[in-house]
Formats: C-alpha cells, sequence, structure tokens
C-alpha cells in the first residue's frame, strides 16, 4: 500500500492552543517522556493505543517498533502506550492533527466525524471475511481516494486493521433469526447507525460505556451485548450472558493514523521501512486475531458460555434498510458496490 510519509517525535505542542478548542482528559506527561516500554532509539515515534498489552494490534505494532529499530541501525523506532495512557481516542485523533502525539490507533466510527463517507467500511455485512476486508484495505483502488480526503484536516491514514468481528450476546437464549432478539436490550455503540442496525436486527439497541456492560447485564438493565469474542471472554461477560450468537453483523476497521507534517519529517530510512513493513505487520495482526479468536472462545467455554451459528441471510436482510438509507452519495454507493463485487 502506498501512502504519504511519516513523522516528527517532536512533542513539545502548547496545550494552551489544544485545549482553547477542545477539553481532552489529562495526558500522562512521565509517558509523554518515555513512561512506557522504555523503547530506546534515535527518534521513537510514540503510538496511542486504548488497550491492553495482550492485544494483537498492541502486539504487532510493537514488533514493528523492533524490526524499524534493528533494520534502521537504531536511527528509529515505534513505541505503543497502551490503556489510553495518552488518552481516549477520540482525544489522541486531535493530539495527531496538533502534531503532539505521532502515531494513534482509533475505531473506523470515529472517522464519520471527520468524513462520513467511511460509513462504508462500518456499515453491516460489508464484508464477508478477515480476508475480504484485507483485500479491501490493502487495495488504494478501494481506499486511495477515502484515506488522502483527510488529508486537509491533519490526518493521514496509514493503514486500517483487522479489528474483530462483532456478535450479539445475551442472558436469555441463543439468537438464531431477528425474531430472537425481540424485547431484548443490547448494549452498542454509541451512534445513531448502531442504535438503528440493533434496531434493525430485532432487539433494542442501548448505547453505554464498554465498562457499565456486565453490571448493567447483570442487573437486568441489559439482557445483552455486541462485541467481538476477546471482549466477551476478557470481560467476563460470558458471566452474566452465556448465550453468544454469530450473527457476525459488524467488522468495521480501526485505522492507524499520524499527521501528514509529522509523516513529511521521518527520516527516510524509517519512512521507507515503515511503507515497505506495513503488510507485514498487519498480516501479522490478523493471525495474533485468529489466535486471540480461538483462545477467547475456549476461555468463555470453560465460563459456561454457549455458542451458536444463525441464520445470517435473515440479518442481513433485516439491516438492508439501513444500509441503503448510509449510502447517501454517488461515491459511497459506488465504493459498497465494489467492495460486496470482491467478496464475490
Amino acid at each position: 500500500m502506498k501512502w504519504k510519509p511519516v513523522l516528527s517525535g517532536v512533542l513539545a505542542v502548547a496545550m494552551t492552543s489544544l485545549t482553547a478548542c477542545a477539553q481532552f482528559t489529562p495526558i500522562d506527561e512521565s509517558a509523554l517522556r518515555g513512561g512506557g516500554s522504555g523503547v530506546e532509539a534515535e527518534t521513537v515515534y510514540r503510538v496511542a493505543f486504548n488497550q491492553p498489552e495482550t492485544h494483537p494490534q498492541y502486539v504487532a505494532l510493537t514488533n514493528l517498533g523492533e524490526r524499524m529499530r534493528d533494520e534502521t541501525d537504531g536511527a528509529c523506532a515505534l513505541e505503543v502506550f497502551p490503556n489510553e495512557s495518552l488518552g481516549p481516542q477520540a482525544d489522541t485523533i486531535e493530539l495527531v492533527q496538533a502534531g503532539s502525539v505521532d502515531f494513534s490507533m482509533v475505531a473506523g466510527s470515529l472517522m464519520e466525524n471527520f468524513n462520513p463517507d467511511f460509513v462504508v467500511f462500518n456499515l453491516p455485512y460489508v464484508f464477508d471475511s478477515k480476508e475480504h476486508q484485507r483485500e479491501v484495505l490493502d487495495d488504494p483502488e478501494f481506499t486511495g481516494e477515502l484515506f488522502s480526503s483527510l488529508e486537509d484536516k491533519n490526518i493521514s491514514v496509514v493503514t486500517g486493521f483487522h479489528g474483530g468481528i462483532r456478535n450479539v450476546y445475551n442472558s436469555v437464549k441463543p439468537v438464531e433469526t431477528p425474531e430472537d432478539l425481540a424485547g431484548m436490550k443490547v448494549r452498542v455503540i454509541e451512534s445513531d447507525t448502531n442504535i438503528a442496525m440493533l434496531g434493525q436486527m430485532g432487539g433494542s439497541g442501548a448505547p453505554m460505556g464498554q465498562g457499565e456492560v456486565y453490571t448493567a447485564i447483570q442487573s437486568g438493565v441489559l439482557e445483552g451485548g455486541e462485541n467481538n469474542e476477546s471482549i466477551y471472554a476478557n470481560l467476563s461477560h460470558d458471566e452474566v450472558a452465556p448465550y453468544y450468537s454469530y450473527t457476525q453483523h459488524l467488522m468495521f476497521p480501526d485505522y492507524l493514523i499520524s499527521n501528514p507534517t509529522t509523516l513529511d519529517r521521518m527520516a527516510p530510512e524509517c519512512r521507507d521501512f515503515l511503507e515497505t513493513d506495513m503488510a507485514t505487520t498487519t498480516a501479522e495482526e490478523g493471525e495474533l486475531w485468529t489466535e486471540e479468536v480461538e483462545r477467547s472462545h475456549e476461555m468463555a467455554e470453560e465460563a459456561g458460555a454457549q455458542f451458536n451459528e444463525v441464520d445470517i441471510d435473515a440479518f442481513r436482510t433485516a439491516v438492508q434498510p439501513l444500509i441503503e438509507d448510509s449510502l447517501g452519495n454517488d461515491f459511497t454507493r459506488k465504493l459498497y458496490d465494489d467492495v460486496r463485487a470482491a467478496a464475490e
């Protein structure tokens, strides 16, 4: 994949200019000075990340940083800061735009705030498999115009990463058709699109922070949630919602982003390595996801979870009105049709 050059290690952007336009969760200043894993290189580029060190994306990006250090004889490296230590995702996007954080991994849904056309990759059933998604994200014919559309907003999309496949789980019964979700309140990502999606899938979408979901299901405020197997098992949602049904309704990417100016200032050998190694990194991340799903599935089964297949065609049909309503211009309709054609 071809993309524009890379980064600056400069972190000393005046925070007063940032807070004048947005309210940020305070950043751990010790982390900005190197309070992460202690990567040593002439220039260390910092990556904001919101998940723990066990996450496939963290492992793949950390390995990328180590390869970069080794292949450039210590000229540069990446250091990944997990667990929102550089701030929540939405905040780190603005910090990347300001040039005070070099990279951030962000959810695909957040990109819609900067260009609504990113909705195409966030729609239910747009991707048939992890392999189909990878084929699309690696091909500039699909991504070139979309990714470059954010350059004037000081955002460069380096590439898209697999973010898992989201399925429905609940405390009541196995779900096989949309009718089985009737009367169930299911936690969704906080967006109108996802609320509408869950409604069309047969249930009632309830936006809520991820940290509240376990207690909400346990107390009966919710009947369930929708997420990948890793979240389901590692947050112990299997304890309170033992029925996990493979609706496979969402597979939206996560994006590694930077600032065009930051990218332009990267030393040539570092930029070249990042360009050429990105395919290796995303392939490794995909393999790690496969391992993580298998491990999480086993963990959940040991905790008493029951897994079942569903009538996928019934769910696809149910959400078709949302898909049609979301494709609001010629560009998004063509991009969606091209992505679907690539699955055939």
